[in-house]
């Protein structure tokens, strides 16, 4: 590697811990909780929907959505996520993570907002129109994942990278937390202006007219944390390493990086021309990256495929689990904003109490224990507590032993974000070259996106074919497979980026033979 290149990169790798990382790491994670929110706060609202869109009169029950809309609305924003995943991944190595960084979060802004205010004469109609939105919405989403995860691993220094990348994601927690509590906040407060009885009592009464603004208040929330970073994501400059690595511009990337981290530079003279292709720089469908990486990517494309069936069903579903234990009341023995609540209610605590403590718990510790043993040790755990859950199953669904279901499955949780969740998008930020890292990030990240529809359709299905037990049991066999998989993920704790791809290698050959030099110096300061 040309020693210009190699001093810009040495002193992204050895800079002490600065204001701008804790910035970057704010900038990219609202991003994430954005993410998670817009994601996770549907599951919240479909049952409202349903009683809504759905009544049928006469029924004994309050209307649900039909299996096909609650699949479609379900998961139709996990097919965006997938696409978008794919396209902004491959777009953030060939224009710049910074050039595509504002769009992903622009049209996240729009497309919440948008989603709120689907309208139309049929219910169905209502479904189709919000379903187009979620989509798009999706899409954006899927942007936010190779990039936000690229950028930060290329800002950071390689002793507290891993933590860096997993506090961002560890954002995720935090949507989902804020979405169950506007849910609380917006339903607690029409439930008050609004009172109405139970369905059994008053089946048309049960559901306020006023009802139909609580969705959709819910829904456009996750516009406000996105619009609130959009000025500071376009003030970001271009990632040092793609300035120097991509672009082949170690003076522009010296003077990005003097502009956010403190380093004293000195610059007399680049030789080496920006933009200058050399022979080893091998695309992602080549025999030379197949060798090299190839097992790299099916062991994090596999993993987070597996882990996100898991953890997605588990998300989109506890309402229903928790229904099918008991834990909240019967749907007919409520009105439909207090159904809302304590669903609401429910998937706070769960997020409070297990799905955030377990990404801080990766947070503080990836850089000790490293990635392996994280992700290792969670899918152990998430196969543990699921046969626990799920071979003894009717015993949990005993009155005595339901606060007993809701430990363990919260345990399952807690390993899930202490263990793959956060590990599997740590790692494709680490271990693939600079020119191809956001493609490879977003192709695992995508990867485990279909996973994730195969959660939300598949699931949704399973548990109405073979019932909640079986289902655990699949889920179970699934994350014992993730274990095996994580075997071809390599360990990058305490590495450089270049170590890790390779490019340290690779590029040394071209530093003898092409003989170009610089005397841009860099000093940490």
């Amino acid at each position: 590697m040309p020693k210009d290149n190699l001093q810009v990169l040495n002193a992204l790798d050895g800079a002490k811990i600065q204001w701008y990382h804790f910035t970057a790491i704010i900038i990219a994670g609202m991003g994430f909780f954005t993410d998670a929110y817009d994601l996770f706060c549907i599951s919240l609202v479909t049952k409202l929907l349903g009683r809504i869109y759905y009544h049928k009169a006469g029924s004994s029950t309050p209307g649900s959505l039909p299996s096909n809309v609650a699949a479609a609305v379900n998961g139709v924003a996990f097919c965006g996520t997938l696409t978008g995943q794919l396209f902004f991944g491959w777009l953030g190595d060939k224009l710049g993570r910074k050039r595509v960084y504002g769009i992903t979060l622009l049209l996240m802004v729009i497309c919440s907002l948008a989603s709120g205010l689907s309208f139309g004469r049929h219910p169905n109609d209502v479904m189709a129109t919000l379903c187009f939105f979620r989509f798009w919405l999706g899409f954006g989403i899927g942007g936010d994942y190779p990039l936000s995860a690229t950028i930060m691993s290329e800002y950071a220094n390689k002793k507290t990278r891993g933590a860096f990348i997993a506090a961002v994601f560890a954002m995720q927690g935090f949507g989902i937390l804020a979405g169950g509590m506007v849910a609380i906040i917006v339903s607690g407060a029409f439930k008050a202006q609004y009172p109405s009885p139970p369905y059994f009592k008053n089946p048309n009464g049960s559901t306020v007219p006023e009802a139909d603004y609580v969705w959709r208040i819910i829904l456009m929330f996750g516009a406000v944390p996105a619009l609130l970073t959009y000025y500071w994501r376009m003030k970001m400059p271009e990632t040092a390493r793609y300035t120097a690595l991509v672009a082949k511009d170690a003076k522009q990337a010296a003077a990005d990086m003097s502009k956010v981290l403190q380093v004293d530079l000195e610059e007399e003279r680049q030789l080496e021309k920006p933009g200058e292709k050399r022979g080893n720089d091998f695309g992602l469908f080549t025999t030379k990256f197949l060798s090299k990486h190839g097992l790299h990517l099916l062991g994090t494309a596999s993993t987070w495929f597996l882990l996100d069936i898991a953890f997605y069903s588990q998300n989109l579903f506890q309402k229903d689990i928790f229904s099918a234990i008991g834990w909240i009341p019967k749907a007919k023995t409520m009105n439909a904003l207090e159904e809302v609540y304590s669903i609401a209610r429910a998937q706070t605590l769960i997020a409070l109490f297990s799905t955030v403590p377990g990404y801080w718990f990766t947070v503080a510790l990836i850089d000790k224990m490293g990635r392996f043993r994280i992700q290792l040790m969670g899918f152990f755990f998430m196969t543990l507590f699921m046969f626990a859950l799920a071979i003894p199953y009717h015993h949990w669904t005993l009155p005595n032993n339901r606060i007993g279901f809701v430990i363990m499955y919260s345990l399952t949780f807690f390993f899930s974000n202490f263990g793959p969740n956060a590990t599997t998008f740590v790692v494709p930020a680490e271990i693939f070259p600079a020119r191809l890292r956001s493609t490879c990030h977003g192709i695992s990240a995508a990867s485990g996106k279909a996973g994730a529809m195969v959660g939300a359709f598949g699931f949704l299905y399973a548990a109405d074919a073979i019932g909640v037990q079986k289902s655990l049991i699949i889920l179970g066999v699934i994350s014992f497979l993730g274990m095996l998989f994580t075997f071809l993920v390599p360990e990058s704790k305490g590495k450089s980026l270049e170590e890790m791809s390779g490019e340290v290698e690779q590029e040394n050959g071209n530093q003898t033979q092409g003989g170009r030099q610089s005397n841009t110096e860099i000093r940490i300061a």
